[in-house]
């Protein structure tokens, strides 16, 4: 049979009934219908990139040509719009978001600022970032200039800079995508102490966190918004932190600690994401992607019909030589490069003799490794900081005497490495001390990477003592420029590089014992050219800062 058409008074009396439906709200209409069914959103995320925007070796340097032929670079933003580009043909919904710190690392930095940068984000379609503490390195006006750039918006909700005449009105608290039909809300914060590790200027200032975050949480619910993401530059352990304190975010994209979560790779801290309960029992899931483009992070999510997250899963996708660079974007980034060749003929300085590195910094006091750690003192003096250490692992090079070039310091310093402070009391510092020499061979009279050249104090051992007896004495310099011995219980301010504090070349103690340890400081190259640009011309001597005491008495000091 067919079916009989339907009269004009029954079609008029089904309008009449949806609208008095509508009319009642019994059928949301702001949505599209959406909100009857679920939604499922990909998030695609990077942080802390750090102007890598060349592809990189395993440790975060330039992939040198030989290393690109046998397939061992990664990242890089070529690559990166290769792997989006693919995602984004699932026609899906997605946002692709950075969680801060795409300033400062490289060369690119150094010669375009933020402008390199801004060109290659906006090529790849992000759509929201936070505002990293190295977004500010180089001023208020250079930020300005990057945000006003973008096609996206540079997000702060903490950030006050209402008395900044460059960047007022600029860094937004958070920003409102229509994604697929749905309203997502994205929000920002960032560290809080951003005046302290680097330059934002006089008048910009930073309100309280846990007020701001709420503030644009609650007018982002008074716009109906149940789906929230926070793109966060506090660091892995305060973004958990937030996740159980504040009610009402969904997912924190994270950076600032170069944190790597994976369900798959064994040295990640913790799987990806990581699931809070919110205040009243919500999930909310914690991602973050290590550091300088070497994954893209990718998290699929399902919210409910009411705003709820019901199904998660992803992994941050490691960019390594199976993703194709795109050809055209390659092509860009090797012409914003040639330039640069230039620029490490750079003189930045000239030292009155010659700099020793290399392998004798493993297991002598050598003259380039005092330069280098009163470097790291002298930066960090204001911080309260009164030793610096430094493995002799990381001085790969020497320099002749004459004039420094950019080149040497980074043949010098090739690891990217920033600067570290914390806190630690003198026994840990005593047993740190005990692990740099606890490798050295009196046989072969070599050590190994871990030696530590130091500034701010001095110390002594034996290499034919037993390991774990060898530090014989140990001084911290005073105020007054005496010394006095290392106190066990006394606890010292003490400044290294990142590799060290994290547990590197068997450093667990500064791992594990360290406190109030900030480990994203400048990087060690930019350090050093700084303190070179200041004190230049250099002539570093041997001082006595490290006494090898051998067997039956007899002291040694390496000459320069």
């Amino acid at each position: 049979m067919k079916a009989r058409p339907m009269g004009a008074s029954c079609l008029y009396a089904v309008r009449v009934l949806l609208f008095l439906l509508l009319a009642a709200q019994l059928i949301p209409v702001s949505s599209g219908w959406a909100k009857n069914s679920e939604y499922n959103l990909t998030i695609l995320h990077t942080n802390d990139v750090h102007a890598r925007l060349m592809e990189l070796d395993a440790v975060g340097d330039t992939c040198e040509a030989e290393e690109a032929l046998k397939g061992e670079c990664f990242g890089g933003v070529a690559r990166r719009a290769t792997l989006i580009r693919e995602i984004r043909k699932n026609d899906g919904n997605f946002i692709l978001v950075d969680a801060g710190d795409q300033f400062q690392g490289t060369l690119f930095f150094t010669k375009y600022k933020g402008k390199a940068i801004q060109r290659f984000m906006n090529e790849l379609g992000y759509q929201a970032m936070v505002v990293g503490n190295h977004e500010f390195d180089e001023g208020p006006a250079v930020l300005a200039d990057f945000i006003r750039g973008t096609e996206f918006p540079v997000l702060g909700s903490n950030v006050d800079a209402d008395n900044e005449p460059y960047l007022k009105n600029l860094i937004k608290p958070y920003v409102v995508l229509e994604v697929g039909g749905e309203r997502i809300g994205i929000l920002g914060y960032t560290v809080e102490d951003v005046a302290d590790i680097s330059k934002p200027g006089a008048k910009l200032k930073n309100r309280a966190l846990i007020n701001s975050i709420n503030t644009a949480l609650n007018q982002l619910k008074k716009m109906n918004i149940d789906k929230i993401i926070a793109l966060s530059h506090i660091g892995f352990g305060r973004d958990e932190e937030i996740a159980a304190q504040v009610e009402g975010i969904d997912v924190i994209v994270g950076g600032h600690t170069h944190t790597l979560l994976s369900n798959t790779d064994p040295t990640a801290e913790g799987p990806y994401p990581v699931v809070i309960k919110s205040p009243t029992g919500k999930p909310v899931l914690v991602v973050t992607a290590f550091a300088w483009g070497k994954y893209l992070g990718r998290l699929d999510v399902t919210f409910d019909a009411n705003g709820v997250l019901t199904h998660w899963n992803g992994e941050p996708i490691l960019l390594d030589a199976a993703v194709r660079e795109d050809p055209r974007i390659r092509a860009e980034i090797d012409k914003l490069n040639q330039p640069l060749l230039a620029l490490q003929q750079e003189v930045i300085g000239t030292t009155g003799v010659d700099l020793v590195g290399g392998l004798f910094c493993r297991f002598e006091e050598c003259n380039l490794g005092n330069l280098l750690t009163d470097a790291m003192l002298s930066a960090t003096l204001s911080g309260g900081t009164r030793i610096a250490l430094m493995n002799g692992g990381g001085i790969r090079a020497s320099v002749s005497k004459g004039e420094i070039s950019r080149r040497e310091i980074l043949e010098v310093l090739p690891f990217s490495n920033t600067l570290s402070t914390f806190s630690i009391k003198g026994e840990d510092l005593l047993a740190a001390l005990e692990n740099g020499v606890s490798r050295a061979d009196s046989a072969k009279n070599e050590g190994t990477g871990r030696f530590l050249q130091v500034s701010g104090l001095r110390y002594s051992w034996d290499p034919q003592r037993p390991v774990g007896t060898r530090v014989i004495t140990a001084e911290v310099r005073q105020a007054d420029g005496s010394y006095q011995s290392i106190e066990p219980v006394e606890v010292y301010k003490v400044a290294a590089i990142d590799y060290l504090r994290r547990g590197g070349d068997g450093y667990r103690v500064f791992a594990e014992k360290a406190v109030e340890a900030y480990d994203e400081g400048p990087l060690l190259s930019d350090v050093f050219i700084e303190y070179l640009r200041t004190h230049s011309p250099v002539a570093p001597k041997i001082e006595g800062r490290i006494i090898k005491t051998e067997a039956g008495g007899s002291k040694s000091q390496a000459s320069p």
